[in-house]
């Protein structure tokens, strides 16, 4: 039975990718900084709650070490955990600068090192999903600093990808669109979720959206994927919806005067 590791599973996406390996009959280990809502998902799934503040410097190889000692080898390593707080440029200071990077990036990074070093050590085989972002590729007011984490979080994937390849792991990441969730961390005004709702499929993702796909991505059916970024957003990143079209039509051009 495989056995999956979820960051950031007491809720939104996190929650609903775990509850996914669930159901395909997975063994699960879950994280989050929130103890008693993880102990209520794990208790929902029947997986193992460690309550962990990914921003320590030793908590992600702890995670894995716990994950590999309470629930047998790992097969799957899921980085969810992650905040998008609105943080202007201007008002950038080391400390929230820092505190952002340690979990949206520093985390899963080291997690996805120290989980490579244990499968390579079990001669094993293995898969990681990060949660990435729109917002890697293009920033918003306010989202500056979050965006350039998962910027580097994909070139991050990427780098892990060519490097994990040759020993058996994939390392893949999804990219969601606007995914509306009830967060106290992360939360989201009601304007803001209006405007980032258009795309062409005609609503905001739901987290099980995201889940799916993850899902998937650990499957056998993806078994030649590596270092890519699956962008699960509605169709959101093709263009920009909110743009009206242009009045000229083609053929019917005003010429320059000669």
């Amino acid at each position: 039975m495989p056995h999956a590791v979820v960051t950031g599973a007491a809720g939104g996406i996190g929650r609903a990718v775990a509850e996914r390996f669930a159901r395909a009959g997975c063994t699960l280990t879950v994280s989050d900084l929130d103890g008693a809502a993880l102990q209520r998902v794990a208790t929902d799934i029947d997986a193992l709650a460690v309550p962990t503040d990914l921003t320590e410097a030793n908590a992600p190889q702890d995670l894995i070490e716990r994950a590999w000692e309470g629930g047998g080898a790992v097969d799957v390593l899921v980085n969810a955990a992650g905040l998008y707080p609105s943080l202007d440029m201007l008002d950038v200071t080391a400390e929230t600068w820092d505190r952002l990077f340690a979990l949206n990036l520093r985390a899963p990074v080291l997690a996805t090192a120290a989980y490579g070093q244990r499968v390579t050590a079990a001669g094993a085989t293995g898969a990681v999903v990060n949660i990435s972002s729109g917002s890697a590729l293009r920033s918003r007011p306010g989202g500056g600093p979050y965006a350039t984490t998962k910027a580097a979080l994909e070139m991050a994937t990427r780098a892990a990808a060519l490097e994990f390849g040759a020993l058996g792991i994939r390392v893949n990441a999804i990219s969601p669109g606007f995914v509306p969730v009830a967060s106290d961390a992360n939360p989201v005004s009601p304007v803001y979720a209006q405007a980032l709702s258009a795309n062409p499929l005609g609503r905001p993702g739901t987290p099980e959206d995201i889940a799916h796909a993850v899902h998937w991505l650990c499957t056998p059916e993806a078994a030649w994927i590596t270092g890519e970024v699956l962008r699960v957003d509605g169709g959101s990143s093709t263009g920009a919806m909110h743009l009206p079209r242009i009045d000229g039509r083609f053929g019917h051009e005003e010429r320059n005067p000669a």
